[in-house]
């Protein structure tokens, strides 16, 4: 009888070990949890498929949204280096690696054949038993299993802080106060001409505040230096001139004339200003 459970495992097995294997075989480790986050994406559809809500959910949300991502951000912003090191910083790591993959592979066999040769008992009389599946997982982790579980969290805890502790680095020079970054600033002001404080920002005193449009310093000038480099080298900065060009308009219309009397905006006339001094 052909079911919704059963289509989903054939079309997603063949994924889910292409993908494995990928996860294996790929020398970039941006790659491999790539590879590993189609995996556990199409695991999460198997569960759904058997009417396994909870681990659905759990599968996406925990490891696929969470601990995989985070895997993955932290390859990418600290980066690894693809090429392979020949030197065992552990001793006996590749011995114990053996002995586990023959371990694993054991457990794999008496799994597989614990499900071959007994009778399955089935999703739903396994659900049955608690009132539904949410309620048979959380009867199983806080009842009979609570004591390996409590001891999982403590082991991931303590992995946790283990890395955090081989993660640290001593620092080998004096931390720079906000002082010490300020008299920094001030030398390179000093030697090099560099602008001590923020930069302005695009479009600071422009007529708009689009990105490719440079600031005007208050005398009416074009900073270079308030738009990005790369919009610089790709020649999509809007043309200084046009920017300029409104500012000296103003300008000029503010600057009385040197003929023109600075009170009145109009032509000095002695006449007239003999005749408002008889009126007064």
């Amino acid at each position: 009888m052909v079911t919704a459970a059963s289509i989903a495992f054939w079309l997603l097995a063949p994924v889910m070990v292409l993908a494995a294997l990928g996860m294996i075989l790929s020398r970039k480790p941006v790659h491999s949890a790539l590879c590993l986050a189609t995996v556990m994406i199409a695991l999460a559809v198997q569960y759904a498929a058997q009417d396994a809500p909870f681990l659905f959910a759990v599968q996406i949300i925990v490891y696929t949204g969470a601990i995989l991502m985070l895997f993955l951000f932290v390859l990418m912003l600290v980066g690894v280096d693809a090429s392979d090191s020949l030197v065992e910083t552990i001793k006996g790591q590749r011995p114990m690696a053996i002995l586990a993959g023959l371990a694993f592979g054991a457990l794999l066999v008496f799994a597989v054949g614990n499900a071959v040769v007994t009778a399955p008992a089935g999703l739903a009389g396994a659900n049955s038993e608690n009132g539904g599946n949410v309620q048979g997982i959380a009867a199983l982790l806080f009842n009979r299993y609570v004591f390996v579980f409590e001891a999982t969290s403590a082991l991931l805890i303590t992995a946790a802080v283990g890395a955090m502790v081989l993660a640290h680095r001593e620092r080998l020079t004096k931390r720079e106060t906000q002082a010490d970054l300020a008299a920094a600033r001030l030398r390179r002001y000093a030697e090099t001409g560099e602008h001590p404080g923020p930069l302005p920002t695009p479009g600071v005193f422009a007529r708009h505040n689009a990105v490719d449009t440079p600031a005007l310093l208050p005398d009416g000038s074009v900073s270079e230096i308030s738009v990005s480099s790369t919009l610089r080298a790709r020649g999509e900065i809007l043309d200084s001139g046009d920017l300029v060009a409104p500012v000296d308009a103003t300008m000029r219309s503010l600057t009385p004339h040197p003929d023109e009397d600075p009170t009145t905006g109009s032509g000095a006339d002695p006449d007239r200003a003999r005749g408002g001094e008889g009126q007064r």
